[in-house]
Parts: C-alpha cells; sequence; structure tokens
C-alpha cells in the first residue's frame, strides 16, 4: 500500500501513524532503535505490506498490468489502490481527506526527529503534492513520473497511469473487495497492540 493507506490505517495514536508512515525508509529489525509507538507503527506498515501481498483481490490486480511492468506491478497497484482511496474517501472516514492530510502532515513534522533522513526531506512533497493528488489519474501520472526518475535506472513506472485507465473496473472492483478486509486485519492488529501495552 502507498501513503494514503497507510495514514489511514494507523488509527489515532500519533506515534503509531509516524511509524506506519516511516515503514518504507526502514529497514532490519526494530528493537531499541524507536520509541514503542512508532515501533508498533513500523510493524504495521510491514504486516500491511504482507496482507496485501497475499490477498487474491491484490494479486489479481497485479495481473491486470501488462507483464512488462514486471516487478513494479506491485508498485503500480499500491498506488492505484490510494486512487481508490481518495475517491472514495467518503465511505472509509468521516473526516475530509483535506483535512486528514493536514493533520498527519501535523503530526509527522512534530516527530520529526524519529524521520529518517530520506523520508524528512520528501515529506513536504508527499504532503503539499502526492497525496493530494491521488484522486485524479493524473495525479497518479505525475507521482509515477516522479517515482521513476528517482529510481536511477531504466523502468516503465512512468507509463503506469495508462494501467489504471485501461483496467480501471476491474482494479476498483479488486480493491472494494480488498480494502475491507485490510482494514479489519490492521483493526486487529491494533486492538493486540493496545492490549499487550495494558
Amino acid at each position: 500500500m502507498n501513503f494514503l493507506a497507510h495514514l489511514h490505517l494507523s488509527g489515532d495514536d500519533p506515534d503509531i501513524l509516524t511509524g506506519n508512515m516511516m515503514g518504507d525508509f526502514v529497514k532490519g529489525r526494530l528493537e531499541g532503535r524507536f520509541p514503542p509507538l512508532v515501533t508498533i507503527g513500523l510493524e504495521l506498515h510491514r504486516r500491511i505490506d504482507s496482507f496485501a501481498g497475499r490477498h487474491p483481490a491484490f494479486q489479481a490486480s497485479r495481473h491486470r498490468i501488462e507483464p512488462r511492468f514486471g516487478l513494479y506491478r506491485g508498485v503500480l497497484v499500491d498506488l492505484f489502490y490510494d486512487h481508490f482511496l481518495a475517491v472514495r474517501w467518503h465511505h472509509y472516514s468521516r473526516e475530509p481527506l483535506a483535512a486528514f492530510i493536514a493533520r498527519a502532515e501535523a503530526v509527522v513534522r512534530s516527530r520529526a526527529a524519529h524521520l529518517p533522513e530520506r523520508l524528512e526531506r520528501v515529506v513536504p512533497a508527499i504532503f503539499g503534492e502526492w497525496i493530494p493528488s491521488y484522486g485524479e489519474p493524473e495525479g497518479i501520472g505525475r507521482v509515477l513520473g516522479r517515482m521513476g526518475a528517482r529510481i536511477g535506472r531504466p523502468n516503465p513506472l512512468a507509463d503506469g497511469a495508462g494501467e489504471l485507465l485501461r483496467c480501471y473496473d476491474g482494479l476498483r472492483e479488486d480493491f472494494l473487495l480488498f480494502y475491507p478486509e485490510l482494514t479489519a486485519f490492521a483493526e486487529g492488529f491494533l486492538g493486540g497492540a493496545d492490549r499487550q501495552r495494558l
């Protein structure tokens, strides 16, 4: 999943949200490296990604995308699902999307001391440009173009928005099957983490 879904699935704790946001930027063992709730957020991020990768609907979405995208098909599905989450946000949250983005940005910035440098550098773009543009296919195209340019080797990501349009209805159906189950999974993990802290 991409940034919007990870933020949405973080629950109400600011440290857990921050850790979940950091997930793609922190590798290796987590024990003792961060405050306990940030560590729970990092673990949640990893569990969400693992759940997504194994889920039949997510796998179906990957197979909808042309084989030439290879290993990047999962990256595309992550971002496409954030598109559908943004488009259907009012089905999943009572808080307006713009207000949620602003609140999440304030939380992440308030915990800058915990952020990996690579993430801290892109926080303004993530919250100011990328996530607000997820609701439009053109915005997805711009984000994919920037992602592809940052990789530093030839890749097809800049062409990925065409796959969103080509497979739109099928991808949306996959997302609608997948996201409620992912939400229940994340809530179950957070409920267990809460019990462990008592």
